[in-house]
């Protein structure tokens, strides 16, 4: 399987540059296979790029732009899908290939392994059958004591239940205690999550300014390509016509 990159050589703009060289010096680092295919040099390129980005992977004015990767005949993405994927450590799988042993893509996958398949207690449900005596454990020895201590009444069945009765009580004091401190972590929490969501916001704005000025300079570059093209058809027309008038004159 051949990794194909489609790139634009002569790209005048600064943030298609940048994502090219991205792309690539991961590959190179990762010591994957790719081959480099040039749009700006060959109408060839472009027309199969074009061609074969799916319909709705295309942006708004249909015309996509580099750097697109594919591996052989199949889209893998752009390079918005290529940085999601390095970032979750997924580039393998992005690329349609097997992560190679030892690295932290094969490492997720075997854990993702494990996790679907579980670990099977039910096999040995038989052996975890513990006796009734077991289960209960000391409690036949507790009610014949109980039973005792009611033949026998006096002060000491008394002291008994008093002790009883204040450990009972000591008891509903830690759980109170240890209901009200959840409760001010909790308020603790939400504030905090509350400025942290200040803080994804104003950055998502960000983000999302950038993405409108890169935008923009894609747009131009395009437009400036465009232009380009028309410039060679125009300049070819002119020449085929000169050549026509000079046979029709000889």
């Amino acid at each position: 399987m051949v990794i194909k990159v489609f790139l634009a050589s002569s790209s005048g703009s600064t943030a298609i540059k940048k994502k090219q060289q991205d792309v690539v010096g991961f590959l190179e680092a990762l010591k994957v296979d790719y081959t480099q295919l040039d749009i700006a040099c060959n109408e060839e390129n472009r027309m199969w790029m074009r061609q074969n980005v799916p319909e709705e992977k295309k942006p708004a004015n249909g015309i996509p732009l580099p750097p697109q990767i594919f591996n052989e005949e199949g889209y893998c993405g752009d390079y918005d899908t290529f940085f999601d994927a390095k970032e979750d450590n997924s580039v393998y799988a992005f690329l349609g290939l097997p992560p190679p042993p030892g690295s932290k893509e094969a490492e997720q996958a075997d854990k993702a392994h494990i996790v679907e398949n579980g670990n099977h207690a039910d096999e040995n449900l038989d052996d975890s059958i513990v006796p009734e005596e077991e289960r209960n454990g000391d409690a036949h020895v507790e009610e014949e004591q109980a039973e005792e201590a009611d033949e026998e009444g006096g002060e000491g069945g008394e002291e008994e239940e008093a002790e009883e009765e204040a450990a009972d009580g000591e008891a509903a004091d830690e759980e109170t205690a240890g209901d009200e401190a959840p409760a001010e972590a909790e308020e603790e929490a939400v504030e905090e999550t509350d400025e942290v969501t200040e803080d994804t916001q104003a950055q998502a704005e960000e983000e999302e300014q950038e993405e409108e000025d890169l935008q923009s300079e894609e747009e131009e570059e395009l437009r400036q390509l465009e232009e380009e093209d028309e410039a060679e058809v125009q300049e070819e027309e002119e020449e085929d016509l000169e050549e026509t008038q000079e046979e029709e004159a000889e």
